[in-house]
């Protein structure tokens, strides 16, 4: 056995702890962007010693639901400042695959907007968090957010970027500057919805582009295999890349 494995072992036993044990952290934080209330969910780090540093949750197309929530609880007990943002407006949470899908296409369509959303809650993330320098992560529609973001260059103070089964394509007209800090991709081999070829891509962008990144694909794994309970759910898959992510936490913020 490496190090490399007995560490991944280690860390997803832990993570198991504290997905079972996480006690809600955080609280609502109700923040405005152009007038308009959204409301984030901001845990601060539970966690022995100093915090390490912020991260910024960006949910999936459903809205900022428990299971971001839960997220950054847990984000919260590795020692971090967490700050699940909202993307969509308060007491918007689109329950129906129609509705979920709407959303979204107004920020594809927008996407000025959608970075101008995303600025807005990490600036209400520096505002709970004495943290200035983040990391930014997210799941599904979110990871394609984080991405967005990481392709604009527009926030400072970001040390990485992280998706989960995300959206992977580059519009057209859009690329990734060189320096822009390094990108964590955790992606299902058995993805559906975002093929491996979408990540191969990716990683060809990157690598044409001088960016740091690093793409893990895990054999079995569908879209949405982090998400507790459903039935997308692969445990293995879940557990390495948490613990691969805590991994890029420590190198990025620690």
């Amino acid at each position: 056995m490496t190090l490399r494995t007995a560490l991944l072992g280690t860390a997803a036993a832990a993570l198991s702890m504290i997905a079972l044990d996480a006690a809600k952290a955080g609280e609502a934080v109700t923040y405005q962007i152009d007038a308009a209330d959204y409301e984030g969910y901001y845990a601060p780090s539970t966690g022995d010693g100093e915090t390490k540093g912020l991260v910024l949750v960006i949910h999936d197309w459903d809205g900022l639901t428990d299971y971001e929530k839960q997220r950054a609880d847990m984000l919260a007990e590795m020692g971090y400042d967490a700050f699940a943002l909202d993307l969509y407006g308060a007491g918007n949470r689109p329950d129906t695959t129609e509705g979920k899908k709407a959303e979204t296409a107004k920020l594809y369509d927008d996407r000025e907007t959608m970075r101008s959303r995303i600025l807005a809650g990490l600036e209400a993330a520096r505002g709970q968090s004495e943290e200035a320098e983040a990391v930014v992560m997210g799941y599904c529609f979110g990871g394609a957010a984080v991405l967005e973001l990481a392709r604009s260059g527009s926030a400072e103070n970001v040390a990485g970027y992280a998706t989960f089964h995300g959206g992977l394509a580059t519009p057209e007209g859009q690329s990734y500057a060189e320096g822009t800090a390094p990108i964590l991709i955790e992606h299902g081999g058995a993805d559906s919805s975002i093929p491996i070829s979408e990540a191969a891509d990716l990683a060809r962008t990157l690598e044409e582009a001088g960016v740091t990144y690093q793409l893990d694909i895990y054999s079995g794994a569908p879209h949405a295999f982090t998400v507790f309970g459903s039935d997308s759910y692969r445990e293995r898959a879940d557990e390495n890349s948490w613990a691969i992510f805590e991994a890029f936490l420590d190198d990025n913020l620690g």
